[in-house]
């Protein structure tokens, strides 16, 4: 099967940005992935063509989305680094305007809350935790939202993750918009998931948790 879309994808060395690669190339998609260290990447396919590149560098990600019609962001960063989700994220927002790309997914942690949340005492107290513990990383996380949610003309979806684990697809994803609904998702089934948000708009402009 071919599919003439081809996928930007940003985070590749990471742990799903691969098994998104594996399983767009399985759909037919073509990919390309923006990778800053190529030594380090341990998905490699003849079919995946590589940018080397720094994603807070504003040409490398215009090389990297120039004539895509998909971006994929699972971009992760060291926690006690300076957070950057946000400005990385208006970067990338502003060259797809440029560019007149207007699909973009990308991922963020199940303790971001925003207006409409309905989460259990149990998630209410997990995400106060992670404010407290890690609270550059949630004002940055906070304002990356802000970012997308102001955003009216890009098809954004930003996917709200419990605990990643390696392993096997399990194949059953629950899906909700107001509260976690498991607390740990393979990275695997992360994955498909992403994939299959590139021709499904349920989730447009939406926040949905995801878990097994």
């Amino acid at each position: 099967m071919v599919n003439s879309y081809k996928i930007a994808i940003i985070g590749g060395t990471g742990k799903v940005g691969r098994h998104i690669a594996a399983r767009a190339l399985e759909k037919g998609y073509q990919v390309r992935m923006l990778v800053r260290n190529p030594e380090k990447l341990t998905f490699r396919d003849s079919r995946v063509e590589i940018v080397e590149g720094n994603v807070q560098n504003s040409e490398d990600i215009r090389k990297l989305l120039k004539d895509c019609q998909i971006v994929i962001n699972t971009f992760g960063q060291p926690i006690k680094e300076k957070q950057i989700y946000s400005s990385v994220t208006e970067n990338i927002l502003e060259v797809m305007t440029d560019l007149q790309i207007d699909r973009y997914i990308s991922v963020t942690g199940g303790s971001l809350t925003i207006n409409g949340d309905k989460k259990s005492i149990l998630n209410r107290v997990g995400a106060k935790l992670f404010e407290i513990i890690y609270s550059n990383m949630m004002i940055d996380k906070k304002k990356e939202w802000l970012i997308l949610n102001n955003n009216k003309r890009i098809k954004w979806t930003l996917i709200r993750l419990p605990f990643i684990v390696d392993g096997t697809e399990i194949g059953s994803i629950k899906e909700n918009l107001t509260d976690m609904p498991g607390t740990k998702i393979t990275n695997q089934d992360i994955a498909t998931f992403i994939i299959n948000q590139i021709e499904n708009l349920k989730y447009v402009q939406k926040a949905p948790f995801i878990s097994n």
